[in-house]
């Protein structure tokens, strides 16, 4: 629109309208004012360079600012511009008036776009409307719209929002009945059945990580590195971060971004907080937020998830980068540097990096120090692994940093599925993208509480079983996508996991029988087998402590190897979680157990 004139009417006098018949685009050495939503009160108005167009010769015409208490929408307009468009171009077409369009506009620079952007043809009546004012208005007008919009963006064959509950508690009334009814009259066989299918899955989890191990072993492993270089043109980056009751993690948040060393003026962080979230709010407000710092209202809708407000942030991200992080996290300085470096060269199938987790409080207590033993082997020697073997990652909640092209032709996140990193590491792998692993650190909060630590594990483990199920609804489909050397592995990891779960009691079990004590399965077990049965559990074992050392050594900061031997006593805590997440996937499949942070934060 840079050789074209826009005629645009002021209402600022009612008597007489002043037409003003003059290019308002911005020369190149003209002052354009940026949207940043946050830097100022909407109850103090906007600042005078948020008010003003800047033409050829650097000659201003103000823009009257909307007034939300008089102004009177036309709903029809809206609908055909939508409200999705209107977000993403900051332009809301209010009401016609003759050939006029009167239209309000988050910053005045877009002015010279408005027939490029609506299409109409006449006269435009402009309306400065911050971006406070205007979120407030399009939520009030069409919260519904949008929030089912980030309820749906995944196609429905892919994600897990048609789950029925009823027809899964039929079904899982059939297998407790049969269960009963086995326990009643062959209780031996009932159990040995049982110690069968998780013996299938304890070989096979212990074939995959002495895999796993071997390669991870053979190769570089993946290591902390240097910053990167700057790509001399950088993409801009959209860091997303999803707040819900966080009262005491606001500032900390903000000081540890601040930490980031990557042009500001390239970085967008979106701070995207539930509409009924008064407590993060009134956290927020004490906080000095940087100008690359915006705060995004998520509408109430049908559920309440993390992916669900990923999806509606992911609306106003600027980059064509997209970032992940939680609440309580402190990544490395040097991370986007990297990411930046990394996505410049990768070849377009790379569409996601995954950088390593790891814990700022590894010692407050026994769980935090077997949390940190877990997260050492899954995300330097597992995802490492599984990666190199071409396999299907499953991905951590954060530290996440996609393609956003990638990104959308997915539909996003599934804001259904309480697990939606595994998921999308699936559906990424289905669609023909790869993952990669970045040498990049971001430590967080161990969540080291008994009972949080349970809800949180049932959260995930609830998530695997629905991420199966919802993948597996045609297996075929599902083996030619991925081939079958990775559709096993998502058998492994996906279904072996909640298994082995599930049956750490009879697994245990087997402890009694490789010791000669009493156990059913010794009626039809020759007593030869009693060693070999011995020696292969202590194989496996001795596989999976083999993959915490590892991944300790790989860490390289100090936790003795006693407490690494003890967290063989933590993995069955999972038993717990698994039995509440089977629960829930029948009672309550969509519920969010959140987990609250800070509580061991040490600055």
């Amino acid at each position: 629109m840079t050789s074209s004139h826009i005629r645009v009417v002021s209402d600022r006098t009612a008597a007489t309208p002043l037409r003003v018949d003059t290019p308002l685009h911005a020369p190149s050495d003209a002052p354009v004012p940026l949207r940043l939503a946050g830097r100022h009160d909407p109850a103090l108005g906007p600042s005078p360079d948020e008010i003003r167009l800047y033409g050829p010769l650097g000659r201003s015409v103000p823009l009257p600012q909307l007034d939300s208490a008089r102004f009177s929408a036309d709903p029809r307009l809206l609908d055909d511009f939508t409200p999705l468009r209107a977000f993403a171009e900051g332009v809301w077409p209010l009401r016609k008036l003759g050939t006029t369009l009167m239209v309000a506009v988050t910053d005045p620079a877009i002015v010279p776009r408005l027939p490029l952007i609506t299409g109409h043809q006449g006269m435009f009546l402009p309306h400065h409307a911050p971006f406070p004012l205007f979120e407030d208005l399009l939520l009030s007008h069409r919260g519904p719209a949008l929030a089912a919009h980030a309820e749906t963006r995944v196609p429905i064959r892919e994600s897990c929002r048609n789950w029925s509950v009823r027809p899964h508690l039929l079904l899982l009334s059939a297998v407790l009945t049969g269960i009963i009814l086995t326990l009643i009259y062959a209780p031996q066989a009932l159990l040995i059945g049982l110690v069968g299918w998780g013996l299938f899955w304890m070989v096979a989890s212990s074939a995959l990580k002495l895999l796993v191990l071997a390669t991870v072993r053979a190769q570089t492993p993946i290591q902390s590195a240097p910053p990167a270089s700057i790509p001399l043109h950088p993409p801009v980056i959209t860091l997303l971060i999803a707040l819900y009751r966080e009262a005491d993690i606001a500032h900390r948040l903000i000081a540890r971004l601040s930490r980031i060393d990557y042009p500001h003026d390239r970085l967008d962080v979106i701070l995207a907080v539930e509409d009924d979230d008064a407590v993060t709010r009134a956290a927020l407000k004490t906080v000095d937020l940087p100008r690359w710092v915006r705060i995004i209202t998520v509408p109430a809708g049908g559920l309440r998830t993390k992916p669900r407000a990923l999806n509606h942030a992911m609306i106003f991200a600027r980059g064509s980068i997209v970032g992940v992080y939680d609440a309580e996290d402190a990544p490395a300085p040097g991370q986007l540097r990297d990411v930046a470096a990394r996505f410049a060269t990768a070849p377009s199938e790379v569409a996601c990096l995954q950088g390593i987790l790891d814990f700022y409080n590894p010692k407050t207590n026994w769980l935090a120090r077997c949390f940190t033993v877990e997260y050492a082997a899954w995300f330097r020697v597992m995802l490492p692994g599984l990666a190199r073997l071409g396999l299907v990652l499953p991905l951590g909640g954060t530290t996440l940093f996609f393609r956003r092209t990638a990104l959308e032709s997915l539909g996003g996140w599934d804001a259904h599925n309480v697990t939606e990193d595994a998921d999308l590491g699936l559906r990424l792998a289905r669609h023909g993208f790869r993952t990669e692993l970045i040498a990049t650190v971001t430590e967080e909060e161990a969540n080291c509480r008994l009972v949080p630590w349970i809800r949180q594990r049932s959260r995930w483990i609830k998530g695997y079983i629905m991420t199966w199920a919802v993948h597996m609804r045609d297996p075929a489909l599902l083996v030619s996508q991925l081939g079958w050397k990775r559709f096993i592995g998502v058998q492994v990891l996906f279904l072996g996991s909640v298994s082995q779960a599930l049956l750490v009691p009879v697994m245990w079990s087997l402890w009694a029988f490789a010791l000669g004590f009493g156990h059913p399965a010794m009626a039809i077990v020759s007593p030869t087998l009693f060693l070999p049965i011995t020696l292969a559990l202590l194989a496996m074992e001795a596989v999976s402590l083999s993959i915490n050392l590892y991944g300790m050594a790989l860490r390289g900061k100090g936790i003795r190897t006693f407490w690494v031997l003890s967290a063989y006593f933590y993995f069955p805590l999972a038993t717990f979680a698994a039995y509440k997440a089977l629960f829930e996937v029948f009672a309550r499949p969509f519920y969010w157990d959140k987990t609250s942070h800070g509580h061991f934060d040490l600055g």
